[in-house]
């Protein structure tokens, strides 16, 4: 495969056929710099799909194999020949002249897979491997960008340089965001590796700091002072058990599940993104992670929710006979089969209160 990737745009104002820089605006990197871009440039898809369909001859092998991954004003084309890729960034340029853009050359290049390349902070590229490992023939990793790895380690850097004389509880409060953030980021992809050299660097760095606070105490006196344990790791960097500096390397990969078509988690479709998330502005926490437990699905019936679906939260052990509001106690159901198991569970009720009766009356004695 060949790529072409974009990566900034040079924006103007096209005023009687006269390009004018504009030096006034929105900022880039500013909060609503994607949605103003992602509005901008909507219908770059379909500049590229119409593109291929007038191709005469040759549509199947133009159309099969390409892409275009494409966030905010970065985007990335996708194709096994070159020469289609080379056409699709002339109608792109065509496109954007219209709107009074182009690509900036100096961040716009066509590179192979194999290669690799950076996009959004991640590195992508495809590996060769033996006929064993897959049919194709390769393997495609995505993992953080050496210059992302190197920016982040910098960062805590400076943090910790800020902090020379500062108490360590404040150090943590500092430290504890920034790697939380960037872990977060980076979880969905072949990150472990990288999150383990990042937290030895960062230990390190540690080390130094509290050395450099305390130069006539020994380093082992600095490690009891500094360092804890918490479940069976004997080198956290905390001031108590509620107070630690979590470690990169404890982050938990959760692959990336690619959205469905053109949803929108405000498209109203509650089922589908609590599934997904686990949360939504208009759906209590609870239900969000019990909906997610459950894969979508009735506890009860087995049947997919939807979105037109009235939800209940059941309690397997009800709270008269000793049960808990604990997760592990609720399940979510259908407003129909809520009501369908209750009754259940009172005519097993009036049963064997019934039973018991009988026998009674058998056995008055």
């Amino acid at each position: 495969m060949r790529r072409l990737i974009k990566s900034w745009l040079k924006a103007g104002v096209m005023d009687n056929g006269t390009f004018s820089s504009t030096n006034e605006g929105t900022p880039q990197g500013g909060v609503i710099s994607p949605l103003l871009a992602n509005i901008a440039l909507h219908g770059m898809e379909n500049a590229i799909w119409n593109h291929a369909n007038s191709i005469k001859g040759k549509k199947r092998h133009y159309k099969t194999g390409l892409s275009l991954v494409r966030y905010a004003d970065d985007f990335v084309i996708l194709h096994q020949d070159q020469t289609v890729v080379e056409e699709c960034l002339e109608v792109i340029n065509k496109w954007l002249l219209d709107m009074g853009l182009e690509l900036k050359p100096s961040k716009t290049k066509i590179t192979h897979t194999f290669d690799g390349f950076d996009f959004l902070g991640f590195n992508i590229r495809q590996y060769k491997v033996g006929k064993h490992h897959t049919k194709q023939g390769f393997k495609t990793i995505i993992k953080p960008s050496k210059e992302k790895v190197l920016e982040h380690y910098g960062q805590l850097s400076n943090v910790i340089e800020r902090h020379k004389a500062a108490p360590q509880e404040a150090l943590i409060s500092h430290l504890k965001p920034i790697i939380r953030g960037w872990c977060n980021y980076y979880r969905s992809v072949c990150s472990k590796e990288t999150f383990s050299k990042l937290g030895h660097m960062l230990w390190n760095k540690l080390q130094r700091w509290g050395y450099r606070r305390h130069p006539k105490k020994s380093k082992t006196w600095v490690i009891n002072k500094y360092w804890g344990t918490i479940g069976g790791d004997n080198w956290v960097f905390m001031t108590n058990e509620d107070n630690y500096l979590p470690k990169h390397a404890k982050t938990k990969i959760v692959r990336h599940t690619k959205v469905k078509e053109a949803r929108s988690p405000y498209d109203g479709d509650l089922i589908y993104w609590n599934t997904r998330m686990s949360k939504h502005p208009e759906m209590t926490s609870q239900k969000g992670i019990l909906l997610k437990r459950q894969k979508g699905k009735c506890a009860h019936c087995g049947l997919t929710f939807r979105e037109e679906d009235l939800l209940e939260t059941h309690h397997k052990i009800p709270r008269a006979n000793g049960g808990s509001d604990n997760l592990k106690n609720l399940e979510l159901l259908h407003l129909h089969c809520h009501d369908e198991k209750h009754r259940i569970g009172i005519q097993s009720k009036r049963q064997e209160s019934n039973t018991d009766s009988s026998e009674l009356d058998e056995n008055p004695f």
